[in-house]
């Protein structure tokens, strides 16, 4: 797992900025005027989101070097398709692009061999995703896919399913000390989606936009499970503020999300 001071690419990721959501709208409003400085610090504030994309690639034996600068290759598509008019949070559509620029590269340098018009088949199917996607901003449905190709879905289908990286069901996916979890103990485990781990993303930025006491407030109340009387006293306000406080933050995550 990458954390604390390691050096990816030279970069030691311990200091990496993050950017607020309104910080990196702004960005985003520069960007779209060809600002290329306001493009460098989104890329830059950005970095944090491609380390957490490829901590999920690690354990497939690849260089994290190398995977980090294929995710920025697909963080800086990501900047440079983003329509700011549809109200969509970056990260939501910028985490499905360096995923996608990840395994294309995991594939391209695959040994499976795939049959070149499967090959073929597949690769128009990625780039249609990929314009559809910025488009849309949302991962388009293989029926969309098939109609904008004009192929039967099952080819479409066939196709995508060809070019993916097979995984061991005995590859580790985590280890703390004790027993470590593989491959074949999750298979059935449905929560454990890309939808699932966007929203914990989109969770994560929504409670970092918060302010200090309305996080200590949300902890104490959900984590630490204490009743708004008892936060009120530890703190020292009344209990009528926690109640306002907290509605607050979670209306904020709401609007977030």
């Amino acid at each position: 797992m990458i954390s604390g001071k390691v050096e990816i690419c030279g970069v030691n990721t311990a200091k990496l900025k993050v950017l607020k959501n309104d910080e990196t709208n702004a960005l985003l409003e520069r960007v779209k005027t060809g600002d290329m400085a306001a493009r460098e610090e989104l890329i830059n504030g950005n970095l944090r989101l491609v380390l957490s994309v490829i901590q999920r690639f690690t354990n497939r034996g690849e260089n994290a070097d190398d995977l980090f600068q294929v995710g920025c290759i697909g963080l800086m598509k990501a900047i440079d398709n983003f329509d700011t008019s549809l109200g969509l949070r970056f990260s939501t559509y910028g985490v499905p692009m360096i995923i996608g620029e990840i395994r294309r590269y995991l594939r391209d340098n695959s040994s499976i061999r795939v049959s070149r018009g499967m090959r073929d088949t597949a690769y128009k199917a990625l780039q249609m995703k990929e314009r559809l996607q910025a488009e849309t901003q949302r991962e388009p449905t293989v029926e969309e896919l098939s109609a904008a190709l004009g192929i039967p879905r099952e080819e479409v289908v066939m196709a995508l399913d060809a070019i993916v990286e097979p995984v061991s069901l005995y590859e580790p996916l985590y280890s703390d000390g004790g027993d470590t979890v593989y491959v074949v103990d999750s298979v059935r485990d449905t929560n454990n989606t890309d939808e699932y781990w966007l929203e914990q993303i989109a969770l994560g930025d929504a409670i970092d936009n918060l302010t200090d006491r309305e996080r200590h407030i949300l902890a104490l109340r959900f984590y630490y499970g204490k009743t708004q009387m008892e936060v009120a006293n530890e703190i020292g306000i009344s209990q009528a503020q926690v109640s306002r406080l907290e509605k607050n933050a979670i209306g904020s995550i709401k609007r977030n999300i």
